[in-house]
């Protein structure tokens, strides 16, 4: 290691349901400006940043390396080179641990890293056998009347050449994330109410820390096409209740659990984060946040419990940091769903699980509510897929200077039965 990598500062645009507010803005629009916040807060010199991380999901077919399309649209130094990386819904993360690697390699000093997402803006395919028909002649290889006659054969009957809708399935199983997040809360005797209950308090929380002002100050506002300005999240809902929630119909099965209300929303936004090496920061001027002080990523079986991985990704993350859960004093565990929370939860807390999953000889521990999810979660402040872990390593970074704490600990669950988690250390 060349020298430490700190988190500086972190900026993000507010989080709204897709197809709302800000579903005219893609990709490439939101993460410009959740970067461009960042600039204007931080008053850095465009001309210092040596690298720019970003996570995607929902990428653009014509431009899908947005780091570069944001250094060049942003005026960034030509010469500050830019990848794009895609990890589901640890994404953002990824962006942000590549960054630390950057610079602890001695290979950058200022590096910006983050993701975001419009699922507003997902390209919608047409079936195979149409493009497979239509390729030769949008190439300009003729085919003839023959060839024309065949491609437009593709529509008979027309619903044979109709879009397929997006779907967020896993390409193993052929399930969608709430279907395998059922599957888990059967596993592990998750309720409908303890789902409700921790839905509720995630959109308490989040309300409380808007009226604190606290994410206030990492949320910059984004300018709409129509000329308006959204400055706030628009998914936090502080007047629900347990009775309200109670009140929601199953959105996976027929006798489920899972619901819209304690379930993430589709999400536009996007999250950036400033980090530097420590000594450029300080000849810079700046007061570093926090830094990492380990991260893991790992692997589960997708037939098995999909968004299982947090359980085994933060112990591993732990033992990396030589630390253990009852030296943290916040934990963040992202929100795809109430019941993958709980899980996961439950799961480290299970000596059995902990032998059989993880080698260990006791369980991991429990985790009090009042360090979980302090400034709420993904079910109240939305989930734009690659911005969730950028925002989160920011909320964190900046609430462990929000009282007399030293530790904070992140867990992420994502696609493809993948696990992501960081310990962040005060500076």
């Amino acid at each position: 290691m060349s020298e430490r990598a700190v988190i500086v500062a972190g900026s993000r645009t507010p989080f709204a349901r897709a197809f709302a507010q800000m579903h005219k803005l893609d990709a490439i629009q939101l993460a410009n400006a959740a970067v461009t916040g960042l600039l204007e807060r931080t008053q850095l010199e465009k001309d210092q940043v040596d690298a720019v991380r970003w996570g995607g999901v929902v990428l653009p077919s014509a431009s899908p390396n947005i780091a570069r399309e944001l250094a060049i649209d942003l005026d960034l130094p030509a010469e500050a080179e830019a990848m794009t990386v895609t990890r589901a819904c640890a994404s953002g993360l990824q962006a942000v641990v590549e960054a630390v690697e950057l610079i602890e390699r001695g290979h950058a000093e200022v590096v910006i890293a983050g993701g975001g997402d419009s699922s507003s803006n997902f390209e919608v395919a047409l079936p195979p056998h149409v493009i497979h028909a239509f390729a030769p002649l949008a190439l300009g290889k003729g085919l003839g009347f023959g060839g024309w006659m065949n491609a437009l054969g593709q529509f008979v009957p027309p619903w044979k050449a109709l879009p397929r809708a997006p779907k967020v399935a896993e390409r193993s199983t052929g399930e969608v994330m709430g279907e395998s997040a059922e599957k888990m809360a059967a596993i592990h005797g998750i309720s409908r109410q303890a789902q409700d209950e921790l839905a509720l308090l995630s959109q308490q929380r989040a309300a409380a820390a808007w009226d604190s002002g606290f994410l206030q100050e990492e949320v910059v506002g984004v300018e709409l096409p129509n000329g308006e300005r959204l400055e706030r999240d628009t998914l936090v809902r502080p007047n629900t209740s347990v009775e309200r929630l109670a009140k929601l119909r199953p959105a996976f099965a027929e006798n489920g659990t899972l619901t819209a209300g304690n379930s993430t929303a589709l999400t536009d936004g996007a999250a950036a984060v400033l980090l530097m090496s420590e000594s450029k920061a300080q000849r810079l001027g700046y007061q570093p946040l926090a830094a990492f002080k380990s991260w893991s990523f790992v692997g589960v079986d997708p037939r098995d419990q999909l968004l299982i991985g947090p359980a085994l990704a933060m112990p591993l993350a732990l033992e990396r940091a030589g630390l253990t859960l009852d030296d943290m004093d916040l934990v963040d565990i992202h929100e795809a769903f109430a019941a993958v929370v709980l899980c996961c939860l439950k799961a480290m807390e299970s000596g059995d699980f902990c032998r059989e999953r993880l080698g260990l000889t006791e369980a991991v521990g429990s985790i009090d509510s009042d360090r979980l999810n302090v400034y709420g979660g993904s079910i109240a402040l939305g989930h734009p897929f690659a911005a969730t872990g950028a925002r989160m390593v920011t909320t964190m970074a900046r609430g462990l200077h929000d009282g007399d704490r030293q530790h904070a600990l992140l867990g992420l669950c994502a696609a493809g039965g993948l696990g992501a988690a960081a310990v962040l250390e005060r500076l």
